[in-house]
C-alpha cells in the first residue's frame, strides 16, 4: 500500500479532492488555506510555490499531468495539462492540455486556450480565446461582448516577439484597456496559420486573413487584413543592426505600456471591489497587481535594450546620410532616461484625470454596490457611464504615450 505524503493528506483532510493521492506532489511552502476545499487534483499534478493559491470550483490535469508554480486561480479556472508559473487566471479562465503559460501572463474571466498554447508576457481580458498550437507572447488583446462574441486566435497563429536586431521591444497591443474593460466593443479576430510581426496594434472589429503575417499598424476598426497590406512585395535589401521606423516602434511601447498602467488603475480601484471578498480573489488582486508591476518592469527592460541597440544603428546611418530616421533615434536615445523615470514612477497627478475618475467612480459605487458579479456589474454601467470610464483609462494611457513626442518637441 502506497504512503500518501503529509502535505497531500492535510489537503484530503480539508476537503480537497485528489483521486490518485500517491501521484500527487505538493511542496512544503504551499500554504493549504489557499487551496479551497472541493478544488480537484488529478493524477501528476504537482503543486510548487509559497505564493500559490487555487480558488473553489478549479480543476487542474483532467487531460493530463499540470504543474503550477507561484500561481493565483480565482474560481471555476480549468488547467487541463501543462506548465504554468507566475501567472494569474481569473473566473472561469481556462486552459487544454501541453499548455506552457510562463510567467507575466494574466487571463481575466472566461479567457484561455486549446491545446499546445505557449504564452508569457500575455494578456487577456475577459472572453478572449486562443485556438491550437499558438505561440503568443509579450501581447495584450481585449474585445467583444460576451462568450458567444469574443475575440479570437486561429490555430497555429505566432506573434513574432523576437527580432534580427535581437531585442524584445515588440510588444502588440490587439484592443486595448480603456475601451476593453468595458466589454462593449466589436472582437478581433486573428485568422489561423499567420502571425503579427511585433509591436503592432490592431483596431476593434479587424480581422486577419487566414494565412497572413501583418506587419504593420491597423487603427481603423472593422477592416479586414491581407497580406498584400504588408507593404513588400518582392526581397529588399537588409542589413541587421539599422534600424527602420523607430519613432513608431517607440510610440507603440509607450502605448502598450500606458495601458498596462491604465489596467493597474482599474484593478486598484474598480476590480480590488470585487476581489477582496474571500482569501482566493484576494490573492488574485495580489497576484494581478505584482503582475502588472513585472510587465511594466519588462517593457521597460527591452525599451533600455532598444536604446543599447540604437547606438549601432545610429553608426550605420549615419554613414548612409539617413537623415529623418537618424535624427529620430538620435532624439530617442537623449530621451530615454527621462522616459524611463516618467515610465517607471507612473502617470502624474492631474486635475483632468482625477475628475474623470471622479466621474466614473460614483457610477461605479452605482452599479457595484448590491452586485456580486464583475460582469454583471460592468453590464449594468449605462452608455455615458461607461464613455466616462474609457476616458478616465485613455487619460491614462496619453499621459504615458505622448513621453517620446513630448521629448522631441
Amino acid at each position: 500500500m502506497m504512503t500518501v505524503p503529509p502535505h497531500v493528506r492535510k489537503l484530503m483532510e480539508q476537503g480537497v479532492l485528489i483521486p490518485a493521492p500517491a501521484s500527487v506532489e505538493i511542496d512544503e511552502r504551499i500554504n493549504p488555506l489557499l487551496i479551497a476545499p472541493g478544488v480537484v487534483l488529478h493524477t501528476g499534478t504537482k503543486l510548487l510555490g509559497e505564493h500559490t493559491s487555487i480558488g473553489p470550483g478549479c480543476v487542474l490535469g483532467e487531460e493530463g499531468p499540470v504543474m503550477l508554480k507561484n500561481c493565483q486561480l480565482s474560481s471555476g479556472v480549468k488547467l487541463q495539462g501543462g506548465s504554468f508559473e507566475g501567472s494569474v487566471f481569473l473566473g472561469r479562465s481556462s486552459m487544454g492540455p501541453c499548455a506552457h503559460v510562463r510567467a507575466g501572463t494574466l487571463l481575466e474571466e472566461e479567457a484561455g486556450g486549446a491545446h499546445s498554447v505557449g504564452f508569457k508576457q500575455t494578456i487577456f481580458l475577459p472572453y478572449v480565446t486562443a485556438g491550437s498550437l499558438i505561440n503568443f507572447c509579450d501581447a495584450m488583446m481585449a474585445g467583444g461582448r460576451s462568450r458567444k462574441e469574443h475575440s479570437e486566435i486561429g490555430s497555429s497563429f505566432i506573434h513574432f516577439n523576437y527580432t534580427p536586431h535581437r531585442d524584445k521591444a515588440t510588444p502588440s497591443l490587439i484592443g486595448d484597456v480603456p475601451r476593453g474593460v468595458m466589454l462593449n466593443n466589436d472582437p478581433i479576430f486573428l485568422g489561423g496559420q499567420g502571425g503579427l510581426v511585433g509591436p503592432v496594434r490592431i483596431d476593434y472589429g479587424c480581422v486577419t486573413a487566414a494565412g497572413t503575417v501583418y506587419r504593420r499598424d491597423a487603427l481603423e476598426p472593422n477592416m479586414l487584413l491581407t497580406a498584400k497590406s504588408r507593404g513588400v512585395g518582392h526581397p529588399v535589401p537588409y542589413k541587421s543592426g539599422a534600424y527602420r521606423g523607430i519613432a513608431r516602434i517607440v510610440a507603440n511601447n509607450l502605448i502598450y505600456t500606458g495601458n498596462l498602467w491604465a489596467l493597474t488603475q482599474w484593478y486598484r480601484f474598480v476590480r480590488r471591489h470585487f476581489m477582496e471578498r474571500n482569501p482566493f480573489d484576494h490573492a488574485c488582486y495580489n497576484g494581478a497587481i505584482r503582475l502588472l508591476e513585472d510587465a511594466r518592469r519588462e517593457r521597460i527592460k527591452r525599451l533600455a535594450e532598444l536604446a543599447k541597440n540604437l547606438k549601432e544603428s545610429i553608426a550605420i546611418l549615419s554613414a548612409k546620410g539617413d537623415g529623418p530616421e537618424l535624427a529620430a533615434q538620435h532624439a530617442f536615445v537623449k530621451a530615454w532616461p527621462g522616459i524611463e523615470e516618467a515610465v517607471r514612477g507612473g502617470p502624474e497627478p492631474d486635475f483632468s484625470v482625477d475628475q474623470l475618475q471622479d466621474v466614473f467612480s460614483a457610477a461605479w459605487d452605482r452599479v457595484s454596490g448590491s452586485e456580486k458579479d464583475y460582469l454583471k456589474a460592468i453590464k449594468n454601467l449605462a452608455p455615458d457611464e461607461a464613455r466616462a470610464g474609457t476616458a478616465w483609462l485613455q487619460s491614462v494611457v496619453n499621459q504615458i504615450a505622448c513621453l517620446f513626442s513630448n521629448a522631441e518637441s
